[in-house]
């Protein structure tokens, strides 16, 4: 992100321009142009065609924009997860408040960034929405890997992003559930006991037959190695499938609720 906005500010200076100059044509704020220039926001693709047109440049922004590595996208404390999701040959995945990523439709995923405080902006809420849609591929693949979600009732009924979205994002449940590779089961309220108390995690096994386990927090994330540590969520994640609905009953609980939708 430095170099290219080095680039940015290199191909600017050589036009001529001020950061003023260049964000009028744009028609976007001179904070923006800063922070692309310091390195400390993503240049989007449609943004660099423009420049790459004002400037005078045979495409070298879009270029950039378009094959930036993915590593310098998103943060640190993420990068290796996602790289051993990509390729998991299992992953258990226990949610509380929102569906699992891996299974949220576009349309929810972008009211779910959009919820985000403090708000990020609608730029970053539809890169981000992107990279989540195309960590989906995984769904996709010639012999996908095993998964199960335990996903909370509460996530169901919240409606986020309003009706359509919620009724749209409850018919995709539905249809996943209908997947061979996949177990879908939901944790229904009024529960007299709870294995999850402690928040969200993630149970993934990689082509080596590593088992690693992930959990995200308010401001970080965590990849746990330990194999006693991943032990002891893997406990938590089998008390909590015998604590769910099973996969009969939550298909049953997806139909009502999208008859009430």
């Amino acid at each position: 992100m430095k170099m290219v906005g080095a680039q940015v500010a290199a191909a600017r200076i050589a036009k001529g321009m001020t950061q003023r100059a260049l964000a009028e044509e744009l028609h976007i704020d001179v904070e923006t142009i800063a922070s692309i220039e310091q390195g400390r926001r993503v240049l989007m693709p449609n943004v660099a065609e423009q420049m790459d047109r004002i400037l005078g440049l045979p495409g070298v922004l879009s270029v950039a924009a378009n094959k930036m590595p993915e590593v310098d996208m998103i943060p640190a404390w993420a990068e290796e997860y996602f790289a051993s999701e990509a390729e998991a040959l299992a992953l258990s995945w226990y949610d509380t408040v929102l569906v699992p990523g891996l299974l949220q439709t576009e349309e929810y995923a972008r009211a779910v960034f959009s919820c985000r405080v403090p708000y990020m902006g609608e730029e970053k809420i539809e890169l981000q929405t992107a990279r989540r849609i195309k960590r989906q591929e995984i769904l996709h693949r010639r012999i996908p890997p095993t998964l199960g979600f335990i996903v909370s009732e509460t996530a169901l009924r919240d409606r986020l992003g309003g009706d359509d979205v919620h009724r749209e994002q409850l018919r995709h449940l539905r249809d996943c559930a209908d997947r061979p590779a996949i177990s879908l089961q939901v944790l229904p309220l009024g529960l007299t006991a709870h294995a999850g108390l402690t928040g969200p995690f993630i149970l993934l096994e990689t082509p080596d037959h590593q088992r690693l386990a992930y959990s995200e927090t308010q401001r970080g994330s965590i990849l746990v190695r330990d194999p006693n540590e991943v032990s002891i969520l893997a406990q938590k994640y089998a008390m909590l499938r015998s604590q769910a609905l099973n996969v009969a009953q939550t298909k049953g609980l997806l139909d009502r609720l999208l008859g009430e939708s």
